[in-house]
């Protein structure tokens, strides 16, 4: 139906009206007409290395709203993104290019049961408009990263350039900021802003140098390196340990912790039924002392503001006076009261920026509440698509989240002992995913290249990864 000429011809014709969009919107200089059509003839004849070279572009990308004050955009990945579902569309109808197993999935079906869920919610919403555009760039990073990472990650060297690409951007990223913030004394104050232009702040910043600080270990440890490897990545590892302590980001060094535990877990192999259990009696355990728990975190009066390692953890959980972390609970409140307003289908995707201003009480605000509602999402994963799609919504996020877990530490169990490489690298990618997820509680940054690259593009490792057990004969015991 499509070769690969005419393929580049409509791309080519798509790109040139947008040029023109641009131009007479007098925003010609975003145009880049040239770097534009090279990054076409890339992505349809060299489509493999232009996915892959998207994982070192991720952590340092710019976001051209900080220049334009109009629309955010990521650049160059998000062009690049969009590109590549088009062509992987042009592809599969071409060809059907994508591997059968696929469709069989859970986390296909999860991933499909949310976009499916976005969809319906979008048309019921209260800004359609606005709910359809967070549809169009939730496609852009999940058909090519999810769908068309499967085609690439049936190469299994693809899984490790990818996982090394992508810490190799984050290690330029962390040099840059480190680099930046030396010349502030390393000052707390001024560690919330140094990663800028490639990150927005010190929380999405801290939350992806946690993430691959189990990738820069796994890598390490997979398998024995020459010497002049194994000193590059111990220089990465001690790189992301210094980034992560000058992020000053309390949810990122818990999140590490975190991952300490379920690799213990995973590991010692504990049995699921113990792990419920044991989470079980916690849960009761808090439910009937929430009362003394609650005196107790008022009289913590422990600032983030704080450089000392041990009073930044302890200031996680002050709810008195630390207006970070009461303006998070504000965005919850919001977000709560929000789908108990409209539980079914919420107020839409993408919406809660616009919405939860009128849900914020005044024993809730704090000194950087705006009246106006117009700083940002519910900070959190899970409550955002809870208040913006109802119950689904939340569900079809938690679904996602545990086929993931479920696939990836069942292809660990399961894959040949003998492959330690490749096992390693899948226990650094659970673990990094852990880092995330536990992050996702405390903030949301799903919408950013950043975190949909390597979230994406890992869980169509473990689909790619089960494909090639399937061929081996061996199944999930």
């Amino acid at each position: 139906m499509f070769n690969k000429s005419v393929i580049a011809i409509s791309l080519g014709l798509l790109y040139a009206l947008l040029t023109l969009y641009f131009v007479w919107q007098d925003q010609a200089y975003f145009s880049l007409s040239s770097l534009g059509l090279l990054a076409i003839f890339f992505a349809v004849y060299y489509t493999e290395w232009t996915f892959l070279g998207i994982a070192f572009l991720a952590p340092i990308s710019i976001n051209i709203e900080e220049y334009t004050q109009s629309f955010g955009l990521f650049l160059p990945t998000e062009p690049m993104l969009f590109g590549l579902m088009l062509l992987l569309t042009f592809q599969q109808l071409k060809s059907k290019i994508l591997p059968k197993d696929i469709w069989r999935n859970p986390i296909i079906w999860a991933v499909g049961f949310y976009l499916f869920w976005i969809i319906i919610t979008s048309i019921t919403s209260t800004h359609v408009l606005a709910s359809f555009k967070f549809l169009l760039a939730r496609l852009w990073f999940i058909v090519p990263m999810l769908l068309f990472g499967t085609i690439v990650f049936a190469k299994l060297k693809n899984i490790k350039a990818f996982i090394w690409l992508y810490c190799i951007g984050m290690m330029i990223a962390m040099a840059y900021t480190l680099i930046i913030h030396a010349g502030y004394g390393f000052g707390e104050k001024e560690g919330h802003w140094v990663m800028w232009p490639f990150f927005k702040d010190h929380t999405i910043y801290g939350c992806m140098v946690a993430f691959i600080v189990p990738l820069v270990i796994g890598l390490y440890f997979s398998k024995k390196h020459t010497l002049l490897i194994q000193v590059i990545l111990l220089s990465f590892i001690v790189l992301t340990f210094i980034a992560l302590f000058f992020s000053y980001t309390r949810a990122a060094w818990l999140s590490i912790f975190a991952a300490v535990g379920v690799w213990g877990l995973i590991h010692f192999k504990i049995k699921f039924s113990l792990i419920v259990s044991i989470v079980g009696f916690i849960g009761i355990t808090l439910f009937f002392s929430w009362d003394a728990i609650q005196i107790e975190m008022a009289r913590n009066k422990s600032e983030h503001t704080t450089e000392e390692f041990g009073e930044r953890l302890q200031s996680a959980t002050n709810v008195t006076t630390d207006a970070s972390n009461l303006e998070r609970l504000n965005r919850w409140s919001c977000a709560i009261a929000m789908f108990s307003e409209r539980p079914v289908f919420g107020f839409g995707p993408g919406t809660y920026a616009f919405e939860y201003a009128r849900f914020q009480e005044p024993e809730n605000l704090t000194i950087i509440s705006t009246n106006f509602g117009n700083a940002g999402n519910a900070h959190s994963e899970y409550l955002g698509p809870m208040a913006e799609m109802g119950i689904l919504g939340l569900v079809s996020v938690l679904l996602i989240v545990a086929t993931i877990f479920y696939k990836g530490i069942m292809l660990y169990n399961n894959w040949p002992i003998e492959d330690n490489e490749i096992r390693i690298l899948i226990l650094s990618m659970i673990l990094a995913l852990v880092t995330y997820f536990i992050h996702a509680v405390l903030n949301n940054f799903l919408d950013t290249d950043k975190a949909a690259v390597p979230i994406w593009g890992f869980s169509a490792c473990f689909i790619a990864l089960e494909i090639q057990l399937k061929k081996k004969n061996l199944t999930f015991k």
